[in-house]
């Protein structure tokens, strides 16, 4: 199982590299099912392997100007806000056991995997549904933004991020190409940094609450793997056609959602 945990961490990367999106949706699985890690400790480790990989995978990127920094900043700034509200009060505010009502029991561990398993399953039909072509490659003013949509999605993806420690990407490449005009290439190259900072900084917010549980030479480990496969993400975007490659890995993302889901819903049944 080892093998395929370490397989599944470089895919992690080739996501993050082909599409800007989709390492968290691979690596909490990976942790929780393959490695065993407690969900709620899993986020943590997510935020620092998906923010550390989509920094490595973004500068290249900007380098080569695919990066709207001032989109990101649109975008991140309040998304940033967002993550560090909610890991300082809303992930501890939610208690362990949530909800019990006669053989029904609902603890956090299990309600957030059933909250990523949905967002699973709308990540994949965002992935699989056709989109309209982007607009040619070409650098929007921020006059033309629709800028309250744009802080309002950050405000989302900080949300969710805090929560569940999935960097968002499959939010925010759609709001930058329908909100900021940003062309796919561009929007790939700023969903980079956007996930980079907003995973690090929610990172940096659990490490006080979870410091003494984290084995930080296998977080490492599965990083650098991780980051070996956002360079290999980068060579395959070049070759590829992205939207087929996205499709595919949506219908993947499908599959593996509803496992999680009923699998989840068994563990309520059986307590």
């Amino acid at each position: 199982m080892e093998t395929i945990g370490y397989v599944v961490a470089i895919a992690i990367g080739v996501s993050l590299g082909m599409i800007g999106g989709g390492g968290s949706i691979l690596t909490i699985p990976l942790l929780v099912y393959i490695f065993g890690i407690d969900p709620v400790l899993a986020t943590v480790y997510s935020l620092f392997i998906v923010g550390s990989t989509s920094l490595v995978g973004g500068i290249p990127k900007y380098t080569q100007g695919l990066v709207n920094l001032k989109t990101a900043l649109l975008f991140g700034i309040p998304s940033i806000l967002s993550v560090l509200l909610t890991r300082a009060f809303i992930a501890p505010a939610i208690p362990t056991h949530i909800l019990r009502i006669g053989n029904f029991h609902l603890t956090k561990p299990v309600f957030l995997m059933l909250l990523f398993a949905s967002l699973m399953i709308g990540a994949s039909l965002s992935m699989i549904k056709d989109r309209k072509s982007s607009p040619k490659l070409s650098r929007s003013k921020p006059s033309d933004y629709k800028t309250a949509w744009i802080m309002l999605e950050g405000i989302l993806v900080g949300l969710l991020t805090g929560l569940v420690g999935a960097g968002g990407g499959f939010l925010i490449i759609p709001a930058l190409i329908m909100f900021g005009r940003l062309p796919m290439k561009i929007a790939v190259g700023t969903s980079l940094i956007i996930i980079a900072a907003n995973s690090l900084i929610g990172f940096l917010g659990g490490l006080a609450h979870h410091r003494d549980e984290i084995d930080w030479k296998f977080m490492i480990t599965i990083t650098l793997l991780a980051i070996s496969g956002i360079f290999i993400g980068h060579r395959i975007s070049k070759k590829w056609d992205g939207e087929k490659l996205k499709k595919n890995f949506g219908r993947l993302i499908l599959v593996l959602g509803i496992m999680i889901l009923l699998n989840e819903g068994i563990k309520i049944i059986k307590m």
